[in-house]
């Protein structure tokens, strides 16, 4: 049984962390090369992974999707410590809207023509976005920002990640500290309350047991007269 339980605790953990590594903003060192247009037919297994058509486009089954190419530089650890070396990254662009995650995203175009400016040019540029790149399953990670830096020495600090875990730490505590006392001062007394009227219960089903059998001892005895 405790081996399930550190089953289940692994599993939901491992869920959490995949969940909040892709909604989370991400920030990547680039050097956008190009954008375009590409025709897109959805299917059951990515469909999940995009966003909506634009603010005030209606939704089909296959409409045209932005993309922006760049060479991102590779690194270490998450992002934290650069590599010498950059490799290709794609990302999407399209509008979030009022749906999940809330990026509240209604610009893709002006970051389309943002990135174009960019191509045009040789700047390093620092691009947030959320999701993954799955080559396999034509998967994008969604550009919702970009802005130029002054180089690829640059260190950015995941400001947004740092306070919302430390929040989400917060709230944890608060809510288990919470949940002790509302134990310690409802459910405790209520569990102890049954136990002693289970105790009690059990107390005179034995006494009644006890006076069944003395009334069938007294029978023996009167037989064996």
């Amino acid at each position: 049984m405790q081996r399930f339980k550190t089953i289940v605790r692994v599993l939901a953990l491992l869920i959490a962390g995949l969940f909040f590594h892709y909604v989370l903003p991400q920030h990547d060192l680039v050097k956008v090369t190009s954008t375009e247009i590409i025709r897109t037919d959805f299917s059951n297994l990515n469909r999940m992974f995009y966003a909506q058509a634009d603010s005030g486009s209606a939704e089909q089954p296959t409409r045209d999707l932005r993309l922006i190419n760049t060479d991102k530089q590779r690194t270490f650890l998450l992002g934290f410590i650069p590599r010498d070396s950059t490799g290709v990254m794609v990302y999407r662009n399209e509008d979030t809207g009022w749906i999940w995650p809330p990026y509240f995203k209604f610009d893709s175009a002006d970051l389309q023509a943002e990135a174009a400016s960019l191509a045009r040019g040789d700047e390093w540029a620092v691009v947030t976005h959320y999701g993954w790149r799955v080559r396999w399953a034509s998967i994008y990670p969604n550009a919702v920002g970009v802005r130029t830096v002054s180089g690829p020495d640059v260190t950015i600090v995941p400001w947004f990640n740092i306070f919302f875990f430390v929040f989400l730490m917060a709230a944890v505590l608060f809510i288990r500290a919470m949940w002790r006392q509302f134990r310690e001062r409802s459910v405790d007394p209520l569990l102890d309350a049954a136990g002693d009227q289970y105790d009690e219960v059990q107390a005179g089903v034995a006494e009644r047991k006890g006076r069944v059998s003395r009334w069938l001892d007294t029978w023996r005895s009167k037989e064996k007269r």
